[in-house]
């Protein structure tokens, strides 16, 4: 497919058209060139601000302040659901965010973040470097006049908080609870009633009653939000995101503008957020939790009849959008990949952890 002939014939880009005025182009000044990012999460929100900042900082240095990355936090200049639009339509230089916030776009997004009952963030890394996925990446980049690459992992995403004890399938319905992706979609059907509410606007959709719940990262960033405020029922597994990734995505035009040697840093930079993301989670967390259940907050883990639930509804959501030939390609991809790291590392890590766990007791 010509992306320029999908761009013109396509709503993309629509939403950033009113924020033309403010966004501006790529500055130059004596060889040195200034690149505009937008993000989709406020300043300052751990984890995933932090991977934002992260890989600017690591593009500045590396290219000896050759580019520089502005960081343009949510709100700024768009909305945190308009980055993807905004730079795909050449309004912005690149945005830094989660794929799977843009499957209205396309539901194959949603791989390069996560989805239910799907990768840890190591497997998500085998896959993605090794196994195909960065260039199925590419190819669905490509559609949208955008160069993507993966900039950050969160780990490993809670269940989420609630208002409420949740003791079986029923109590899921009517919920209101904010879940974005394919965990959304799975949870909406359940019977909950699902809210995509940007990271920025969680504590108060919570806070006034809007929403009876919500997921976000992880102890170390939930906690940073203050949602032990408002909710004392931390469920610490999850169903909906095991290994969540995100992405800085390059305007396409504006890559293929780079040097050679700036193209391999942007790519190496980004590679190196993603493992210092997903450390950083990982180093954080039980702390966090820890803290976290000071405070009073109750840590629960739900039913195996809720996971039972919440695993027909994943593959029924997913199933929906298999007409989609590049939607199956990528799912087929991504499965395959998972099958045959999970052999390994079952039979290694998996018995290794088991056996550690018992002498260390």
């Amino acid at each position: 497919m010509d992306r320029r002939s999908f761009l013109k014939n396509s709503t993309v880009g629509v939403g950033a058209t009113a924020a033309a005025a403010t966004l501006a182009a790529p500055v130059y000044a004596q060889g040195k060139r200034t690149l505009t990012m937008v993000t989709s999460v406020p300043e300052g929100f751990a984890v995933f601000d932090d991977a934002a900042q992260n890989f600017a900082d690591r593009v500045t240095a590396m290219t000896d302040g050759q580019l520089t990355i502005d960081k343009k936090p949510a709100g700024t200049l768009v909305g945190a659901f308009e980055v993807f639009d905004a730079v795909s339509a050449g309004q912005a230089d690149l945005y830094h965010s989660a794929e799977y916030y843009f499957l209205g776009q396309h539901p194959g997004l949603a791989y390069f973040t996560s989805v239910p009952f799907g990768m840890t963030g190591p497997e998500f890394m085998s896959w993605y470097y090794h196994n195909g996925g960065q260039e199925l990446h590419h190819d669905l980049g490509s559609i949208f006049n955008l160069r993507p690459m993966i900039a950050g992992n969160t780990g490993h995403q809670p269940g989420g908080w609630f208002n409420k004890e949740i003791n079986s399938a029923a109590d899921l319905q009517g919920l209101k609870f904010r879940m974005p992706g394919f965990g959304g979609k799975a949870l909406g059907l359940t019977g909950a009633s699902v809210q995509n509410v940007p990271g920025g606007e969680i504590y108060q959709a919570l806070a006034s009653g809007s929403i009876d719940g919500a997921e976000w990262i992880g102890p170390f960033a939930d906690e940073r939000l203050g949602f032990q405020e408002i909710c004392k029922f931390y469920y610490t597994s999850g169903f909906h995101e095991p290994g969540s990734a995100l992405c800085a995505s390059f305007n396409l035009d504006v890559y293929e503008s780079f040097t050679d040697p700036q193209k391999a840093i942007v790519e190496s930079a980004a590679h190196a957020t993603h493992s210092w993301n997903l450390a950083q989670s990982n180093a954080n967390n039980a702390a966090a939790l820890e803290r976290l259940k000071a405070a009073g907050v109750k840590v629960m883990e739900f039913d195996d009849s809720i996971w039972e639930a919440f695993g027909k509804a994943a593959k029924e959501a997913q199933d929906a959008e298999m007409s989609d030939d590049l939607f199956a390609t990528i799912r087929g991809s991504y499965e395959a990949s998972m099958a045959s790291t999970y052999g390994w590392m079952s039979m290694s890590d998996g018995v290794y952890v088991q056996k550690r766990n018992k002498f260390l007791a």
